[in-house]
């Protein structure tokens, strides 16, 4: 059960939209289903609709006009009550008491009070109502509404447990402000995919990500296409900042501004000033050992990443409160992939990040705040440019994405732990997202390795799997019974071998970075890890040295780099929401 509250200053107006047909025709048998009183005029009962809906109007307004200049300016108190879908139907009796609830416990009219507000419940729907209340008392003081939003939230998380209804989460008042209804009309008559609120939110996010400083942040604003206004004090200190989009105006014909603050509560000004001094991220491009030197920068960004994303996911796995600097990192780490990754998957990958920006934020701070290595991360992989759906590049977002999956969980077992219900479940939506942009990049790379492990003398694959056996006698043998495809393991541990390693050191090294039960497919983590930790290439066509049993080297385009996609803000995509589930990878 969600309530939405807002405030106004017409009440005829409100009544006017409630009591008519809707923006769509979509308001129907439009009624009363309780009131202040149990005796109001109900419009949508009587012959004579237009007399009764000023009746009503002046009714609720009554004490608005005796309070004079004592009422408040914005004097309208709306909340809408809407069920979940696949709650039963409520009948008007249990809606009436659902108003009654709401009222009594938010302070608009507490039970036995009689000079509480006076207030209606109008139904114009199956799954919802509207309370209209007018926000003057019958002593003609002004109620006490201090956190009415939140002692609605309270109220309707045990109604539905009463009432037997969809139990939702708790927030806790950290989350983004959700667009207004005029916000999504006004988007849906000139033809946006989402409103103005929700594209600015992301674009700012996306500017932020591994930004250096303040300059490049607002540097990286305005090439996104944004307006932007600065907000100065006398001194001449920037306090804060507004963003509109263009061509996005006001009735009056002036661009619609929102501040950062109103956008998430982490975009204002001072809090992206924090993040800025806590975690400044590093000028330095990837090294020569985060790969071939005749790897390209996104490749190499990449693989220099997936480092710090499992550093990440090993700080979450501690449940300490430090880890919560890890969220906000982690966050800005998936906006860079987002915008820089291969066209085919950047609509998952952007839906991952939007559904983890929920993660980022709760009321756990950080004592010492250090996000250096994921912020550097995310600026090397923004500075590095867009990445080939194939190649190294591809194997490389295959590596990163495989290694994200495994940190958005982690992320969801720390909110959980700490009772941050929204939070977690944003991590394992994200989880999700991740996990079909992972399957889509993976293909390629992880068909090839099978059919290199399948192509290798057989006397050198029984070895490799008997190692195998050795060290994950559980992994390697299926509930029923039958071994696993370990072909692409296999594969990967005999290009080791070949670039000197030794196999069983080094899968016992992959092993032991971290846990393994989360794994929904465990070689495909392994296959990874030894790749990064023993430098072998993400793209299996060469091993370091010479080609491999039955491959060819694989041909890089002499045109790489006019073929890169442009890092770019992300459009939100048409995808369905993730499947609820226990978090498996």
């Amino acid at each position: 059960m969600v309530p939405d509250i807002g405030r106004g200053s017409r009440t005829h107006g409100l009544l006017v939209y409630l009591y008519g047909p809707g923006r769509r025709e979509e308001h129907t048998d439009a009624h009363l289903v309780g009131s202040w009183d149990g005796f109001a005029p109900d419009p949508g009962r009587d012959t004579d609709p237009q007399v009764t809906l000023a009746r009503l109007t002046a009714a609720l307004d009554l004490r608005v006009k005796q309070a004079d200049d004592r009422a408040p300016a914005k004097h309208v108190w709306h909340c809408s009550v809407r069920t979940a879908p696949g709650d039963r139907r409520l009948s008007d009796e249990e809606w009436n008491a659902v108003a009654q609830r709401i009222v009594h416990a938010t302070g608009i009219a507490p039970d036995g009070d009689p000079d509480g507000c006076r207030w209606i419940a109008v139904r114009h729907a199956e799954d919802h109502i509207h309370i209209v209340a007018t926000l003057v008392r019958g002593d003609l003081r002004n109620p006490r509404l201090n956190y009415d939003f939140n002692k609605a939230q309270a109220v309707c998380r045990r109604i539905e447990e009463e009432m037997g209804l969809r139990r939702l989460n708790a927030g806790d008042g950290t989350a983004a402000k959700n667009p207004s209804s005029a916000e999504k009309f006004k988007a849906e008559r000139t033809g946006r995919p989402e409103t103005s609120r929700e594209t600015l939110r992301e674009a700012v996010r996306q500017a932020v990500a591994g930004a250096d400083d303040e300059k490049e942040f607002f540097t990286r604003l305005r090439e996104a296409g944004l307006r932007v206004k600065m907000r100065h004090a006398p001194s001449g200190d920037a306090l804060g900042y507004n963003v509109a989009l263009p061509g996005d105006r006001n009735r009056h014909g002036e661009p619609v501004w929102y501040p950062g603050s109103k956008l998430a509560p982490d975009l204002s000004l001072p809090k992206i000033r924090l993040r800025l001094a806590d975690g400044t991220a590093e000028r330095a491009t990837p090294s020569a050992a985060d790969g071939r030197a005749d790897w390209s920068p996104p490749a190499r960004a990449r693989r220099s990443a997936t480092g710090s994303a499992e550093r990440a996911a090993v700080l979450l796995d501690s449940d300490d409160d430090e880890a919560a600097d890890q969220l906000v990192g982690v966050g800005e780490l998936l906006d860079a992939v987002a915008q820089t990754s291969p066209a085919a998957i950047r609509a998952e990958l952007a839906a991952a990040a939007r559904a983890f920006e929920r993660a980022t934020r709760s009321h756990v701070r950080a004592e010492r705040a250090d996000t250096r290595a994921l912020r550097s991360a995310a600026r090397g992989i923004v500075q590095a440019g867009g990445a080939l759906g194939r190649g190294e590049d591809g194997g490389t977002t295959a590596m990163l994405v495989s290694t994200l999956v495994l940190v958005t969980l982690a992320a969801a077992r720390w909110h959980s732990a700490h009772g941050h219900a929204q939070q977690a479940h944003a991590s394992r939506q994200a989880a999700e997202y991740l996990r079909t942009a992972y399957r889509q990049a993976a293909a390629t790379p992880m068909r090839v390795l099978h059919d290199q492990g399948r192509a290798l003398p057989l006397a050198q694959r029984r070895t490799h799997e008997a190692t195998l056996r050795a060290a994950l006698p559980e992994q390697c043998v299926r509930a029923d019974g039958t071994p696993t495809k370990t072909d692409a393991l296999v594969a990967t541990l005999a290009q080791a071998e070949q670039a000197g390693h030794s196999p069983e050191a080094l899968l016992q090294q992959a092993i032991d970075m971290r846990e393994l039960d989360t794994a929904a497919d465990v070689n495909d983590v392994l296959v990874w890890r030894l790749r990064r930790i023993a430098q072998l290439p993400a793209h299996p066509g060469q091993a370091p040295g010479r080609p491999q049993v039955g491959t060819s080297p694989t041909k890089i385009s002499a045109n790489r780099t006019s073929e890169r996609n442009a890092p770019t803000m992300v459009p939100r995509p048409a995808v369905s929401d993730p499947r609820s589930g226990p978090p498996r990878r």
